[in-house]
């Protein structure tokens, strides 16, 4: 009985586990709100853009509301925006691009969720979007269109999937300014009447210049970060000033195209209004002193580029 009980006691007295190997951090499960942040709501007024001035542009040429079909397109934009973000949300995080990031935390990089289901969840999205896009093409027999909206998808996906990403390689300003501003604004005129008029054209130029200047917002903030891991934004190329001119000058061209619109229709000039967004940004990219202020420089310029759509709509409608 004796033996017995001094092994018992050993047992108890025996720490547990290995002492050479360090405790394992739980890592918290995603929130609601971390799923949210993942989708970065604040990219999706880019999105919202480009229909708006389209409708617009619509109705220039047929004074009908076509508000279903108006409905599909800002459906498709926002699900591509989304599965665009999801998707550089997986390529980043499995890259490592964002192991040291300056803005809100990504689902893959911080490991609360696996990379997998964040792919899966971007590929879900991009499905979505084609669906509705496939009812639109249904709706109005523009079957061509079926291309436009497959290359749009694997532009999506290539902007930093994949072996070569040209997002990694300084043409992320060029997707965004063709697909964020031609391709949407002159698609979504195309849905709605069978038609590209001049306005959804110099529209669509001046959505595409809003977009470039919140990426270059969005890629300024990186800089540091993005030379560390590889990623050669035109940002990283250019350097911090070389930005933030281009910025300002992505800015005031989108502004001298409403200017020049303005001339056709006078209620255009209301456009100069959202300029009350656009100042500020400027100020926060001239004038910050941490990167992370560069987060509300993104917030305000994509605000500023719905109320941009917003007001640009009104004058084609008036």
């Amino acid at each position: 009985m004796a033996p017995s009980s001094r092994t018992t006691q050993n047992r108890k007295r025996r720490p547990g586990g290995n002492p050479a190997k360090p405790p394992v951090r739980s890592i918290p499960r995603p929130t609601l709100g971390d799923w949210i942040g993942a989708a970065r709501l604040r990219t999706l007024p880019l999105a919202i853009t480009p229909v708006l001035i389209g409708t617009g542009a619509a109705h220039v040429v047929d004074i009908r509301f076509h508000w279903v079909l108006a409905l599909g397109c800002l459906l498709v934009a926002v699900l591509l925006q989304i599965g665009v973000n999801f998707s550089n949300d997986y390529s980043d995080g499995v890259r490592g691009t964002d192991d040291h990031r300056v803005g809100p935390a990504r689902l893959t990089a911080s490991g609360r969720v696996s990379s997998r289901t964040v792919l899966i969840v971007a590929f879900v999205f991009f499905g979505l979007a084609a669906l509705v896009g496939l009812a639109l093409v249904i709706r109005t027999q523009q079957w061509w269109m079926l291309a436009v909206g497959a290359v749009c998808i694997v532009a999506a996906w290539f902007y930093t999937g994949g072996k070569r990403p040209y997002g990694y390689n300084a043409l992320g300003e060029v997707f965004v300014f063709v697909f964020f501003g031609l391709v949407a604004t002159v698609g979504t005129t195309w849905i709605q009447v069978q038609a590209a008029p001049q306005e959804a054209w110099f529209g669509g130029v001046g959505a595409g210049f809003l977009a470039v200047a919140v990426l270059l917002a969005n890629n300024l903030r990186d800089i540091e970060q993005d030379k560390a891991a590889g990623k050669k934004t035109l940002s990283v190329l250019i350097g911090k000033r070389g930005t933030q001119i281009f910025f300002t000058v992505c800015i005031v061209l989108a502004f001298a195209v409403a200017a020049f619109l303005a001339l056709f229709y006078t209620i255009a000039w209301l456009v100069m209004m959202a300029l009350l967004g656009a100042i500020p940004a400027l100020l926060i990219v001239w004038m910050y002193r941490e990167p992370r202020e560069l987060v509300t420089a993104l917030s305000v310029t994509s605000l500023t580029s719905v109320a941009y759509g917003a007001l640009l709509m009104w004058a084609f409608f008036g």
